[in-house]
């Protein structure tokens, strides 16, 4: 059938998409257009891969489903998809790695420092009070009582009412030393005051001896233990050295010991009075 239209009509069916009188039927001329290129493509010589090519392995469908991948924190400075502000930085206990199960490990707590020990304090302590020792020996009389009224190396420095170093005269021949202050010489801060002072008066008197020319009357423990108990080993340390140096600056030429635990402490003995009283 010869054409009765234009190209110019043709082409204007054409794009309307209208059927062209002449033209086979749109579905007959879609297939063979793709028989068309399926002929080309098997017609079409696939060159083969070089040795140094690799064939990728063919992918494998399985019916599981991979697990989405954890998001990875974004580095400093590093843009974020979708044009987002950069993260910031990310701190030490942060930035722990997460693991599989997306929870977050917790962060390694720091070591605790460990306390000092037990033998360097004593070391310390031990320094500090042979300093303390080693200047007391250095001390004159008046310093020698300052540092026992003020004096806390021990607990009873905090239960006495008043640290009693001494009564009589420092130029005396004799000396005698006691247990400790009772209840009168702490309230009065003077040693022998009480009953057992005005006993002692007696006994000096009876041997044509006074406490203001010929005696010096000292103690052990410079302050009163609570409720009259015994000195205890630590306070006799604290203290022994006040009564040290005050026989070396007295220099007596006769010291008595008054009681059982004045004896023992002077000697450091253990040994019962009823064995060291009558021996020189």
């Amino acid at each position: 059938m010869p054409d009765i239209l234009s190209d110019e009509q043709r082409q204007f069916l054409q794009l309307l998409r209208m059927p062209v009188p002449g033209d086979p039927p749109p579905e007959l001329a879609q297939d063979k257009t793709t028989a068309n290129n399926a002929s080309a493509v098997a017609n079409r010589s696939v060159p083969a891969p070089s040795a140094s090519e690799s064939v990728p392995a063919p992918l494998v469908e399985t019916s599981m489903r991979c697990p989405e991948p954890l998001p990875i924190p974004a580095e400093e400075g590093a843009p974020v998809g979708g044009g987002a502000a950069p993260a910031t930085a990310l701190s030490s206990a942060e930035a722990t790695p997460i693991p599989v199960n997306g929870t977050r490990s917790p962060p390694t707590a720091e070591p605790l420092p460990s306390p000092p020990a037990p033998a360097a304090a004593q070391a310390s302590g031990a320094t500090g009070e042979r300093q303390r020792i080693t200047r007391i020996a250095t001390l004159d009389w008046r310093d020698l009582s300052n540092m026992v009224s003020t004096c806390q190396a021990c607990p009873l420095g905090e239960t006495r009412k008043h640290a009693v170093f001494g009564a009589g005269n420092p130029r005396g021949s004799w000396l005698f030393v006691g247990e400790a202050p009772g209840a009168e010489e702490d309230r009065r801060g003077e040693a022998f005051v009480g009953r057992a002072g005005q006993l002692l008066d007696n006994m000096l008197q009876a041997m044509g001896l006074s406490r203001d020319k010929d005696a010096y009357i000292a103690n052990i423990l410079k302050c009163r233990p609570p409720n009259n108990r015994d000195p205890l080993g630590p306070e006799v340390q604290a203290c022994m050295p006040y009564l040290q140096r005050q026989i070396a600056l007295l220099q007596p030429r006769v010291i008595v010991a008054l009681g059982r635990f004045a004896a023992q402490g002077l000697l450091q003995v253990d040994t019962p009075l009823s064995q060291l009283r009558g021996t020189t």
